[in-house]
């Protein structure tokens, strides 16, 4: 019994002798499965990789930008058709909201405009914020004490208690100007700052107007000396009478024109989005008329009867009622129509383009509505950051299709090629070598030159990612080749041959899964290369056209001197998330091909 014992404690001493060989002196024990495990090359390589800190930081960025791409636009989706010429080339941040607090629990009157928001507190004293430019910073001086004050897309109207006008900001089509009509005019009621004009009415019911007529045709006619207010939207003009009727100063034909009659000798307060009107009857009931453009015509059933006030910004409704709530219906893309909860008591509404602000009764703001843009906007008024992630998607979505379809092809080629030899071997090579002497960028640009636009957009896009595809295959059936031919003389090849085992099965269910490693590394970087060859095509203006954005067609928007100069948000961002993508799927593809040939770095050095 004693040397049975001693004999099994003999093996146990040998058997840790030989776990602490493979594992090091300092390493802990483990069983038979776990050194295996230890020992396998694919464990090898990943440990390898593992501790390669530069691929580990492309792996971390790549997914990053990956996630971002294919996930954030869920939550931030794109109108590709979409502009908005208020919003031109406006830059990164977020201060459209940001009421100073001097005027925060003093206001008397804030009126918004394109980009920026101006106010006056109780002692009649101006402030103004968000984005602004010089023209707009240029505020006159001495304007005494201010009553009103109104703010256009890009200028201000204002009027001081002693009925003086004052206007900045703008200074083409002479909105730089006060009419010379309005000269000694001192009975003001109301001032008005719209797109591209501005308008002033009178107590004795007069119409004064200046600025871009081609863009908003105005004819008071026979209502010129009747009119008690008028609200104006980026084409028409449309006033309230003494005698409470509503009318349109337009000689078009506009989605307004068709005024109900309810509204007639009864309107209280009008207000008008681009493409609807609406007007507030002596009862509180709130008609709408116009086109149902984002939601518009569905007036809130809570405000009908009780509504005092009702404003408008360029696709939204607010209403006030009397129990001092607040409610907003339409467009509500950029959070105009999210009330902020809990806002009580408010005395006072008003609405610009995007925004929203309500005074309570202790003179209070609340703002609510679009506050900026991460990464600004473009020439045509499109959000950047939008345009990144889906421009992202398209971009890894065609250079991820690509390297699919040149990868099958590869292997396939490559994979016959390196196991039959001979005839088939010289065949298919040579015919590699005239697929990979064909230029892409050229044949890409001729097809597009010919087919121009007797393709759409979605087959555009296929045939970039099939040329691509097709044409970059050669180099890696040729890498495929090559190890193909050191493996097929191994035993487990002969072995399978002498069993009967089909050749096809033999070459891709047991040479090539040996030197798939290889493969995954050729496949990265060609999936780097595709990336930039898209956006190459794509900055030529050969591949995804605009509206659809890549971040390619983003940068070829982006290469006058004065978008570079100007307005770098524009290409900065786009080339930032370009070139991270591209250098992080780099950096995991040289760490792949280190870790599965650790002695690359020296032949290299």
């Amino acid at each position: 019994m004693m040397g049975n014992k001693s004999e099994k404690k003999r093996k146990s001493s040998f058997s840790r002798m030989l776990r602490r060989a493979f594992l090091g002196s300092g390493g802990e024990e483990a069983d038979i499965l776990t050194e295996e495990k230890m020992q396998s090359p694919f464990h090898t390589v990943m440990r390898n990789f593992r501790e390669n800190k530069l691929a580990m930081t492309g792996v971390i960025v790549f997914l990053f930008i990956f996630l971002a791409v294919f996930l954030l636009p869920f939550f931030f989706p794109l109108d590709v058709t979409a502009q908005d010429v208020t919003q031109q080339n406006i830059a990164p941040g977020f201060s459209m909201l940001s009421v100073p607090k001097e005027l925060a629990g003093n206001a008397e009157q804030i009126s918004a405009g394109g980009t920026f928001s101006v106010g006056i507190d109780k002692n009649g004293k101006l402030y103004t914020w968000g984005k602004m430019d010089d023209r707009l910073r240029a505020v006159p001086k001495d304007m005494g004490k201010l009553v009103q004050v109104s703010a256009g897309l890009n200028h201000v109207l204002a009027l001081n208690d002693k009925g003086e006008l004052f206007t900045w900001g703008y200074n083409r089509l002479r909105l730089d100007k006060i009419p010379l009509d309005l000269d000694g005019v001192t009975d003001i009621k109301q001032i008005l700052a719209g797109y591209q004009i501005s308008l002033v009415v009178t107590e004795d019911g007069k119409l004064y107007y200046w600025g871009n007529e081609n863009i908003i045709s105005v004819n008071p006619g026979d209502y010129q000396g009747k009119i008690d207010k008028a609200a104006v939207s980026t084409s028409t003009v449309v006033v309230l009478t003494k005698d409470k009727k509503v009318a349109v100063l337009s000689d078009k034909e506009t989605p307004v024109t068709k005024i109900p009659d309810a509204v007639q000798g009864k309107a209280v307060d009008v207000a008008m989005t681009d493409k609807a009107a609406a007007a507030l009857t002596s009862d509180g009931k709130v008609y709408v008329w116009g086109l149902s453009d984002g939601g518009v015509l569905d007036i809130p059933a809570e405000i009908q009867g009780k509504t005092k006030q009702i404003v408008a910004g360029r696709g939204h409704f607010s209403a006030l009622t009397t129990d001092g709530k607040v409610y907003c219906w339409g467009d509500n893309t950029n959070g105009q129509c999210k009330v902020p909860a809990g806002i009580s008591n408010i005395e006072k509404i008003s609405a610009g383009y995007f925004q929203n602000y309500a005074i309570d009764q202790s003179g209070s703001v609340h703002a609510w509505g679009l506050k900026g843009y991460l990464m600004g906007t473009d020439g045509f008024g499109r959000d950047v950051f939008r345009r990144l992630l889906t421009g992202g998607r398209m971009t890894m979505t065609i250079g991820a299709i690509s390297v699919i379809i040149s990868s099958l092809i590869g292997i396939i080629i490559g994979g016959i090629s390196g196991y039959y030899g001979g005839k088939v071997d010289n065949i298919l090579m040579r015919f590699a070598e005239i697929v990979s002497s064909i230029p892409f960028l050229p044949l890409a640009m001729i097809l597009s030159a010919v087919l121009g636009s007797s393709i759409s957009e979605t087959q555009r896009i296929a045939l970039i990612m099939v040329i691509l595809g097709v044409l970059n295959w050669p180099g890696l059936s040729r890498l495929v080749r090559a190890q193909i031919l050191s493996e097929r003389e191994k035993e487990f090849v002969t072995a399978a041959k002498a069993m009967g085992i089909r050749e096809a099965s033999i070459i891709f269910r047991y040479i090539l899964p040996n030197v798939i490693t290889v493969i995954i590394v050729n496949m990265t970087l060609d999936f780097a290369t595709c990336m930039l060859i898209e956006s190459s095509l794509s900055f030529l203006g050969f591949g995804v056209v605009e509206p659809s954005p890549t971040w390619g067609n983003m940068l070829n928007g982006s290469q006058s001197s004065t978008v570079i100069s100007n307005y770098w948000w524009r290409w900065v961002f786009p080339s930032i998330a370009l070139s991270l993508a591209t250098i992080s799927i780099n950096l995991v593809g040289d760490g792949f091909r280190d870790a599965i040939d650790p002695k690359s770095n020296e032949r290299q050095g």
